[in-house]
């Protein structure tokens, strides 16, 4: 296997070599479900989706898991993020779960990313946690105090082999905010008590509580991948403590690595600033998809390497928008010319070579840790070849326009999500509503209504249709467009 990958845990790029010739296990961590999903988050499963469409791609059978987090996850002030939700709406926490949960799934779709095949929640894996937190204290790495357990960090040497920290550092740095009753401030809760107010409880050999953030994780991948999986993904922000806790605790639990390859994507920021509910600098996925076509969003994200951190701001968008227009616009003219003119107005076209070297070039940079940004380029070059085609006459012949059609569905489209998969039946449907609204722009331009005109175009480009103002008049380009939704 070719494809070499950028692994966390030891700080470099190797081969990817799976378990199990040809199948991927793969884990990533997912969202906390107490409010929409922000644009950060999409950054994160924009990222993660496109590796998965590659792996795929490529032949390997993925095995992909994405777990809801609906209960254990704390904010700095140790209340639970699902409890914060419920006090907000003044609703039940599971109410809140179910809205926020339903409200991500939504976004997730829109945004074209596959769904996990196994989604497990939290809240519905409770008795696999607490059977690990008895098999970590029976192997001495677990201790009980007051109805809660926490982790023994110095029970596990290897702590801190993800994130690079040492125990002395995380002694220093988390002194606060944390129970007098640990035996060290860096030990971290497997489980905890309920307090009295606590509505999200289950019964345990500890008394009434719940589970900890960090075991959740363990439980579950664990549970459908085994105890030592190929690919675990997630944000950098969760290396520490998140995944090193995983770390720690799945291994001490199993004696096994836990996960092989350790896959991080970079944050979104805005202004150079995470982007964060608590910051109030957060943008939803639902609102910029009010503003942006899901593909410009896609964009705007496979732009920059998914482990950069990408900087979110209008101009930036709108940036990658103009972009995703340039590269899609041949596509979208090759399959107008296979719908509306004549193959005897073709000629035989020798293009094969550049749609040769253009999916090589494409293989080599996905190859190479799924370098999005460089593969979009071989396509942006493609794009210049193939409007230097269509500008020839006569016409490429249909077998030479299909190969390049074939080129951009598999590439933008299976591979990056840059392109719907309803495309060719949207052109036929809608080129008749397009026209009339082509023609109402002219009228517009003629009696000098140029915000009409503009408006007219610029709701066109977010269906996908994009209008050429020429000498010899306005033409226009689609084929992934839906009037319908």
């Amino acid at each position: 296997m070719s494809i070499t990958v950028y692994n966390t845990l030891i700080r470099k790029k190797v081969p990817f070599n799976t378990i199990e010739p040809g199948r991927v296990r793969m884990y990533v961590c997912g969202p906390t479900v107490y409010d929409h999903a922000h644009i950060g988050h999409g950054k994160l499963y924009i990222s993660m989706d496109m590796i998965l469409r590659y792996l795929r791609y490529t032949g390997l059978d993925v095995l992909y898991v994405q777990n809801i987090t609906d209960v254990g996850h704390l904010l700095d002030s140790g209340e639970d993020r699902i409890m914060k939700g419920a006090r907000r709406e003044q609703t039940d926490p599971m109410q809140v779960v179910e809205r926020y949960m339903r409200s991500y799934m939504d976004d997730m779709d829109a945004l074209h990313n596959i769904r996990p095949d196994i989604m497990p929640r939290a809240a519905g894996h409770v008795p696999e946690q607490i059977a690990a937190v008895e098999q970590l204290i029976k192997n001495g790495n677990a201790y009980e105090v007051n109805g809660s357990v926490y982790f023994d960090v110095s029970s596990f040497p290897e702590y801190g082999k993800l994130s690079g920290r040492k125990i002395e550092e995380l002694q220093e740095g988390t002194r606060l905010n944390t129970r007098a009753e640990k035996r060290r401030p860096e030990d971290f809760a497997l489980w905890k008590r309920a307090d009295p107010e606590h509505i999200m409880r289950w019964n345990s050999p500890w008394g009434e509580g719940f589970p900890g953030w960090h075991i959740e994780c363990t439980a579950m991948a664990i549970k459908y991948l085994g105890a030592n999986f190929d690919i675990h993904g997630g944000g950098l922000e969760n290396v520490f403590p998140h995944n090193e806790c995983e770390i720690a605790q799945s291994e001490a639990l199993s004696g096994e690595t836990f996960a092989n390859f350790w896959l991080h994507a970079g944050s979104l920021t805005v202004s150079g600033v995470k982007m964060s509910k608590s910051l109030g600098n957060s943008v939803t996925i639902q609102d910029a998809l009010n503003e942006y076509p899901a593909e410009v969003i896609r964009m705007f994200v496979l732009s920059s390497h998914y482990r950069s951190p990408i900087d979110y701001s209008k101009e930036a968008v709108d940036a990658a928008y103009k972009g995703w227009q340039r590269l899609i616009g041949p596509a979208l003219s090759v399959q107008q010319i296979l719908l509306t003119t004549q193959e005897s107005d073709a000629a035989q076209s020798n293009f094969s070579s550049t749609i040769k070297q253009t999916r090589d070039d494409f293989k080599t940079a996905m190859d190479d840790d799924f370098n999005a940004p460089k593969a979009i380029a071989c396509l942006f070059d493609f794009a210049k070849d193939v409007n230097g085609l269509l500008s020839e006459y006569p016409r490429p012949d249909d077998a030479t326009l299909q190969s390049i059609a074939e080129v951009y569905n598999d590439l933008a489209g299976t591979v990056l999500g840059l392109l719907p998969a309803n495309s060719t039946t949207s052109v036929n449907r809608d080129n008749e509503l397009i026209e009339i609204l082509v023609d109402l722009r002219k009228t517009a331009r003629k009696q000098k209504d140029f915000a009409t005109s503009d408006a007219i175009r610029d709701k066109l480009a977010t269906i996908g249709v994009i209008l050429e103002d020429g000498q010899s008049g306005t033409t226009w380009k689609t084929g992934f467009s839906n009037l319908s939704e």
